[in-house]
C-alpha cells in the first residue's frame, strides 16, 4: 500500500498546515516538505525560557536537524512573516507556541481585563495574514482535540482556542497534513 508522504505535496501549494500530537514527528515531517530548498526561514514562535534546561535541549535538537543554510527567526509576529516579501519559504514552528505566547502576553492566565478580545483580535489578524499571503509557508501545530478533556479550566481554554485556531488556519491552507508516528497523511 502506498502511503502519502512529502513527495505527494503539491508543487503549487503555497500555504501548508501540518498537524500532529506531541512527539508525533510533525516538525521533522514539515521540514522534509522543504527538502532541497535553500534559504528557508525557520520561524520559532515560542518565547525562550533561559531557566528551562529540557526546553533548551529540545531547541538544540531541532537546530541540529535543520540544514545549515536555513535562517532562524524568533518572533511572535506571524502576521508580518506571512505578509513579508521575502522570497524564501517560511517554516513556522509552531502555532501552538504562538498561541501560548499570545495568551501569556495578553494576561489570559491572570484574567487581565480585555485579554479575550486582544487574543481574538490576534487570531483574526493571523488568519487574515495567512489568507492574503502569497508566500510559500508551512505552519506546524499540535492537534490537541483527540485527547482527554483537560481537568483544569486553563487547559480546556487552551485546547479550545488552539482547536479553533487550527480549524481557521486549515480553512485558509492549500494543504493540510496530519502526522502520526512520523507518518504524514494528507487531509487536503
Amino acid at each position: 500500500m502506498n502511503r502519502p508522504g512529502p513527495a505527494d505535496a503539491s508543487a503549487v501549494s503555497r500555504r501548508v498546515l501540518v498537524l500532529g500530537g506531541a512527539r508525533s514527528g510533525k516538525s521533522a515531517f514539515a521540514e522534509s516538505l522543504l527538502d532541497g530548498h535553500d534559504g528557508v526561514q525557520y520561524v520559532a514562535t515560542s518565547k525562550p525560557d533561559p531557566e528551562d534546561a529540557e526546553w533548551r535541549e529540545r531547541v538544540t535538537a531541532h537546530r541540529l536537524r535543520r540544514p545549515a543554510g536555513w535562517a532562524t527567526i524568533e518572533t511572535g509576529d506571524l502576521a508580518a512573516i506571512y505578509a513579508g516579501s521575502d522570497p524564501a519559504p517560511a517554516l513556522i514552528d509552531s502555532l501552538t507556541g504562538w498561541l501560548t505566547r499570545l495568551l501569556d502576553e495578553n494576561g489570559a492566565w491572570q484574567n487581565r481585563p480585555g485579554w479575550r478580545q486582544r487574543v481574538e483580535d490576534g487570531i483574526d489578524a493571523l488568519v487574515s495574514a495567512v489568507r492574503s499571503s502569497g508566500r510559500h509557508s508551512i505552519a506546524v501545530s499540535d492537534e490537541v482535540g483527540s485527547g482527554i478533556v483537560p481537568e483544569s479550566a486553563a487547559g480546556r481554554l487552551f485546547r479550545d482556542l488552539l482547536g479553533t485556531l487550527n480549524q481557521r488556519v486549515a480553512g485558509e491552507a492549500d494543504e493540510v497534513w496530519l502526522v502520526t508516528a512520523g507518518i504524514g497523511s494528507r487531509l487536503r
